[in-house]
């Protein structure tokens, strides 16, 4: 039996930003046979750094977005969503852990709507705030629903100035090394490539030749990713990894009773 069966049914894959789906299971996605992709925020930090040059964050939003169709269509991907408050609001990059109440009920809203087998989401590993808070609003919304959860590395910040691509932190076991074909190689870069406004990411990754996933592990949440400093800790953004996980730990304390998805 293939290891990966579970993956690759009704599977949906639950990533922080348009790109994320790409790097991370790119090649996967083209054996998935029902495959929905889910950005839970709107690509745009508030920072000017990120889109200076597009004129103004509503502008590289847009740009992300069309990408993203763009991308998911090179492999045949037809459901693509975006998660968005009760308001119609999409949650802005680096912001999901403040919103989380919020993304967890628009989560299993489109859970329900779309009844996956699978949640596949990012691994918990401090590379990125969003990343981590994919990975845990995965976890409770396949806890709440019944269903499995799945999870990929990005990457992560290991030492000094080491960060490293597509590996679990920890391991246990349960991991399986997908390698794909010269053909779903050759379609993954085609889904990269469409990702102009993110070139310079997207090129880290671009030699790296297998993707990783196994079941999600049981984190603890109330504390962060590991015991050393977090990539984004690195980059001086003003986020602290323990703050993170205090705001996962409000969101347990006031946590929804579970419910069926189906």
């Amino acid at each position: 039996m293939d290891p990966l069966a579970p993956l690759l049914n009704r599977t949906l894959v639950l990533v922080a930003h348009p790109d994320d789906e790409s790097i991370s299971c790119g090649a996967l996605l083209q054996r998935v046979r029902e495959p929905i992709v889910v950005y839970a925020t709107d690509g745009g930090p508030q920072d000017e750094y990120f889109w200076g040059r597009y004129g103004s964050r509503e502008k590289y939003v847009a740009i992300r977005r069309a990408e993203a169709h763009d991308a998911c269509a090179a492999v045949g991907v037809s459901e693509v969503l975006w998660l968005a408050d009760d308001a119609g609001c999409q949650f802005q990059d680096q912001r999901l852990f403040r919103n989380l109440p919020a993304a967890a009920d628009a989560l299993r809203k489109l859970v329900r709507q779309h009844t996956p087998d699978v949640i596949l989401t990012l691994a918990y590993e401090g590379g990125h705030p969003d990343h981590d808070s994919c990975n845990f609003l995965g976890r409770q919304i396949a806890d709440e629903c019944s269903l499995l959860a799945w999870e990929a590395p990005l990457y992560f910040r290991k030492g000094g100035d080491d960060i490293l691509l597509q590996e679990f932190h920890s391991t246990n076991g349960t991991e399986i090394e997908f390698v794909p074909t010269a053909e779903e190689l050759r379609r993954k870069r085609t889904m990269c490539e469409a990702y102009v406004s993110q070139q310079g990411t997207v090129a880290i990754f671009e030699n790296n030749l297998r993707e990783t996933f196994r079941p999600m592990a049981r984190y603890d949440y109330s504390r962060p990713p590991h015991d050393g400093v977090l990539n984004y800790e690195a980059w001086q953004w003003p986020i602290k990894g323990q703050q993170v996980a205090d705001k996962f730990m409000e969101y347990l304390q006031g946590a929804p009773r579970a419910e069926s998805a189906r």
